[in-house]
């Protein structure tokens, strides 16, 4: 292949390389675990396996199956809401990082049972010394059938971990993040994933519809299977619950904007220009 058309080939895998990373934008996923249920590729392609405590530690609900739509969340990754793991006392996952650097983990939430604020309240702690999400009520921050997901970075460094401030020890390459057991109910995940990389890397739900004020917005009530009434609640609470539902914010689906998904297509075509023109020339 002559010298012009080799040069104009690399800089073409170059720009069509760039490009591929710069949309992707995902760092490396080092656990991933569908709490409660199978395993699972979401819409980024990140791989959640089937969880690990199965049979071990606490108690699978797919409950959240009686929801057809889960509020904030693309369809094919409703799933990931609408199983999830519970104890009746605190619970926790090891989580293996043998390489220092910059981590996010990502813990994801879905209430799906209770109708009413204060019903279900837990902390979560990472490495059984950093406490990283405090009396954290679902329910009151973004209703029933929602998606909620908290964001914790944090960075290992020489056999320590630091987040929020503080640092402690790395004990056997793992750390744990654990679900506090407190006076309102029983602690609950419905997915976990730790990344390599960055807060900005990391893929965020949409945001609450009104969330800026706007209480004008349609609203659109979470969609329910019809299931039989001696379906067992989720997390052995009593059923005595408030019978009235909350109301799901209408969500604009984020996902739906075909653009990001042909940007590549059009620098690769793009790129590929220069070189057909080298070609002709020859």
């Amino acid at each position: 292949m002559d010298t012009p058309v080799l040069f104009a080939y690399q800089i073409y895998l170059i720009a069509l390389f760039a490009t591929l990373h710069s949309v992707q934008g995902l760092g490396k996923i080092i656990f991933a675990v569908n709490a409660g249920g199978d395993s699972h590729v979401d819409i980024y392609g990140i791989k959640y396996q089937k969880d690990p405590l199965e049979g071990k530690t606490g108690i699978a609900s797919d409950y959240g199956r009686q929801y057809l739509n889960i509020g904030r969340v693309p369809e094919p990754d409703a799933i990931l809401y609408q199983t999830e793991r519970y104890h009746h006392s605190s619970f926790g996952y090891d989580i293996p990082v043998s390489e220092d650097g910059d981590y996010v983990l990502v813990l994801k939430f879905c209430e799906v049972y209770f109708n009413s604020p204060s019903m279900k309240v837990f902390d979560v702690t990472l490495n059984g010394v950093h406490t990283i999400v405090s009396y954290l009520d679902i329910f009151e921050k973004v209703g029933k059938a929602v998606a909620h997901d908290e964001y914790i970075p944090f960075r290992v460094t020489k056999g320590k971990i630091l987040v929020n401030d503080e640092e402690s020890e790395l004990v056997g390459k793992k750390i744990r993040v654990e679900f506090i057991k407190g006076n309102q109910d029983n602690p609950k995940v419905n997915a976990i994933y730790v990344m390599k990389g960055l807060l900005e890397d990391v893929p965020k739900l949409a945001p609450l519809a009104g969330s800026e004020g706007d209480e004008d917005d349609v609203e659109e009530k979470p969609i329910e299977k019809d299931e039989p009434s001696g379906v067992p609640p989720p997390s052995g609470s009593s059923s005595s619950s408030p019978k009235k539902k909350r109301e799901q914010p209408k969500i604009t689906n984020p996902y739906s904007d075909e653009s990001s998904t042909l940007l590549p297509i059009f620098v690769a075509i793009a790129a590929f220009v220069p070189f057909l023109f080298c070609l002709c020339r020859l």
